[in-house]
């Protein structure tokens, strides 16, 4: 009879214990759903979809309810691009953290200054950026603040392996990948760097996404024209694209086609979707991998090249393009469209005309003389340059600016 009982209590606290475990499963998928972690101290009770309407929060949830829901701030100002004949804006998406608040706002207003259709920011940052950027662009000129609206998203990774994805190659860099998942509602994005400076209009670039094919879903330029100063052909341990690999510094996205997308890869037979590709990417790669994301992202079109639209250098350029001598023949022929400067050189002194082009746009008063106040100064500072060999060619900086400039000069803009 002891020997019942006791078989009897092991079979009951069996029971017992097996239900506490499914219970705490099931507890914990409802906590995760989503699949997203936000890095955020103070939640709001309710947060803004792309649409402006209000999403309640569902209380007891650390992430969102759904990937493409987040808190935001959104400004919408009257007479700003959403009352301007509902033209639908250019998307133009960054991700800034640790100290790059004010080097991103000089890459806003360069976009800002010299674009003529409606933009829309989509800028991802850590929280204590948020108030930075929210006093900054709302201080701007009412005329200039017409031209664009903006949103602050927090930075939003998979709650599975979060910190991993946040610290892979510079922090929260890698936050672009997921921009498709995030950005629900958005049918063609530009993703930039913090480091960008745009020396013409948006809407150059822009076009590029009506010049797509059927399967290409991506924009960016080769990571190098000389191979023999590449480093993915010299270097890598990973699959790449093409001859020296691609740039993702400036990327354009038709995101509808990336959401559909099934993409071949060198880890199963079965072409998988955007969202089931990253992870089992990063898990295969992560040890071979030196620039992030870019990596990540070069292995992704290496096995899909159909996919890409490669534009030419001066749509991203570099120091690597001046370094050792000109090898950018398309900026030597049309000037330098969009100036990319990576590795810091925005804040050291390795390449001053880099240096001089951020401090000129980012020291131009809005509403200033453009020539006055912001070419002839640069030009000044080029020359002061002309040691170095990005400094030698200081015209291929100007070429294109200058038409920019001049067309800020007599836009009704100007007048406002």
């Amino acid at each position: 009879m002891r020997r019942y009982f006791r078989i009897l209590l092991c079979c009951t606290l069996l029971v017992f214990f097996s239900a506490l475990y499914v219970f705490s499963q099931f507890a914990s998928s409802l906590e995760t759903e989503g699949g997203f972690s936000e890095r955020h101290a103070h939640r709001a009770s309710s947060r803004g979809d792309y649409s402006g309407h209000e999403v309640k929060k569902v209380p007891g949830k650390e992430g969102p309810a759904d990937p493409g829901q987040y808190e935001r701030h959104t400004a919408d100002k009257p007479g700003s691009v959403q009352d301007v004949a509902r033209v639908e804006p250019m998307h133009l998406a960054v991700v800034a953290c640790g100290s790059r608040l004010v080097e991103t706002l000089a890459m806003l207003k360069s976009a800002v200054l010299f674009s003529s259709k409606p933009l829309q920011f989509h800028v991802f940052a850590e929280d204590e950026l948020h108030s930075g950027f929210k006093e900054a662009l709302d201080s701007w000129p009412a005329a200039f603040q017409a031209k664009f609206n903006y949103s602050l998203y927090p930075i939003t990774f998979p709650s599975e392996n979060a910190r991993e994805w946040k610290k892979l190659f510079k922090p929260c860099a890698s936050q672009r990948l997921f921009l498709p998942l995030l950005l629900k509602d958005v049918d063609s994005l530009l993703y930039v760097d913090t480091d960008i400076l745009f020396l013409q209009p948006v809407e150059e670039i822009w076009n590029f996404l009506s010049q797509f094919n059927s399967s290409q879903l991506a924009g960016m330029a080769p990571e190098h024209e000389e191979p023999r100063i590449g480093w993915y052909n010299r270097f890598a341990r990973h699959p790449y694209y093409g001859k020296t690999g691609v740039n993702s510094g400036v990327m354009l996205m038709n995101m509808t086609r990336i959401r559909a997308t099934h993409f071949k890869n060198d880890m199963t037979s079965v072409p998988l979707l955007w969202r089931e590709l990253l992870m089992p990417l990063l898990q295969k790669y992560k040890l071979n991998i030196t620039w992030g994301d870019q990596d990540l992202l070069n292995i992704i079109f290496h096995h899909n090249p159909e996919g890409l639209f490669v534009f030419p250098c001066q749509w991203n350029y570099r120091p690597d393009h001046c370094i050792y001598g000109s090898n950018c023949a398309a900026a030597e022929q049309h000037g330098v469209f969009i100036l990319h400067g990576n590795r810091g050189v925005y804040h050291n002194d390795k390449q001053p005309a880099f240096r001089a082009i951020y401090e000129a746009i980012q020291q131009f008063p809005f509403g200033g003389d453009p020539v006055g106040a912001l070419l002839q100064p640069l030009e000044e500072s080029l020359r002061d340059a002309s040691h170095t060999y990005c400094g030698r060619v200081g015209h291929l900086f100007t070429k294109r600016l200058r038409h920019s400039i001049e067309a800020l000069r007599t836009a009704p803009l100007r007048k406002a």
